[in-house]
């Protein structure tokens, strides 16, 4: 493998009243995210990231039994296949943020992984679900209600170009999953994401670069832009950004528009780092045991 591998990052506007029927949603949603992959290949992206549950609005926003009929089974719905195809057709590992259906009403925030040749390598489910309210109007990231907790731990994905962690959202608070996937082995940790100004903005520059110089990996945050109605809980406030294992931002999007960023990760780097500060070697396991253990 290269040392240099080239990362796109998609963030954009979802266009869609949430007023309308799902499959509109889905349809416009997915023509306008298949142009903007195309673009970012285009541009020389070897592994692209989507947004969090990107073929839809963030209906989190309320709670309402019509979502879940955007949810489809991974890999085997007609996304993933759609996707599937578009990374055979392109040769890009492709990062696809999904609603995901198991069997008769079970439902996970997912992302598929797959790779350059079209391979699905399998999935990431949403660890840490949040249910946090969102000023006074009644909106929030009442995430509860639509997603179970993962359930399939914190895989690392050996793809074409790279070993790929994912992290979705809300799990970015949470650093213990951030150092499984070190110890995992990834060498970059995408994070799509979608969350508002007045509530996360001051973190969204500060646990990300923590978690790429605590772990000694390239960190990829993708939020999405613009204000959805006719919820208008807050602004998407972009700024998807890469970040290197130094905490360095290596590209950062704008706040308010669609745009696809596309910026280099470098091993050199990461293995200049990681032979500078060893934490992996100096980290003590043995004494850590409390931090697992249930509280009363």
């Amino acid at each position: 493998m290269a040392d240099k591998v080239t990362i796109g990052l998609i963030q954009a506007k979802h266009d869609v009243h949430g007023d309308e029927p799902v499959h509109l949603h889905k349809e416009k949603a997915i023509e306008k995210h298949v142009k903007m992959v195309r673009e970012a290949a285009g541009k020389g992206a070897q592994i692209i990231c989507l947004q969090e549950i990107f073929y839809g609005p963030y209906f989190c926003a309320e709670q309402s039994p019509k979502w879940y009929e955007s949810a489809e089974e991974v890999p085997n719905g007609p996304t993933v296949q759609q996707f599937s195809a578009l990374a055979r057709e392109l040769g890009t590992v492709l990062i696809l943020p999904v609603y995901e259906k198991v069997g008769i009403g079970t439902y996970y925030n997912t992302a598929a992984v797959i790779d350059a040749d079209g391979a699905y390598l399998g999935k990431y489910r949403k660890q840490h679900i949040p249910h946090v309210g969102v000023g006074s109007s009644g909106c929030g990231f009442w995430e509860k209600y639509y997603f179970k907790p993962g359930n399939l731990g914190y895989p690392v994905f050996d793809t074409a170009f790279a070993k790929v962690g994912v992290y979705i959202c809300y799990d970015r608070h949470f650093p213990e999953g951030a150092r499984l996937l070190g110890l995992g082995g990834a060498e970059i940790v995408f994070n799509p994401s979608a969350t508002v100004a007045g509530l996360s903005e001051y973190l969204w520059k500060l646990e990300q670069p923590a978690h790429a110089v605590a772990n000694g990996y390239y960190v990829a945050a993708i939020n999405r832009v613009g204000t959805e109605a006719p919820w208008n809980m807050g602004e998407f406030y972009g700024q998807s950004y890469l970040v290197d294992p130094r905490g360095q931002f290596v590209a950062v999007g704008n706040r308010d528009q669609d745009e696809v960023i596309v910026a280099d990760m470098n091993r050199e780097t990461i293995r200049d780092v990681r032979n500078t500060w060893q934490f992996y070697r100096d980290r003590r396991p043995e004494t850590y045991d409390d931090m697992v253990r249930l509280l009363p």
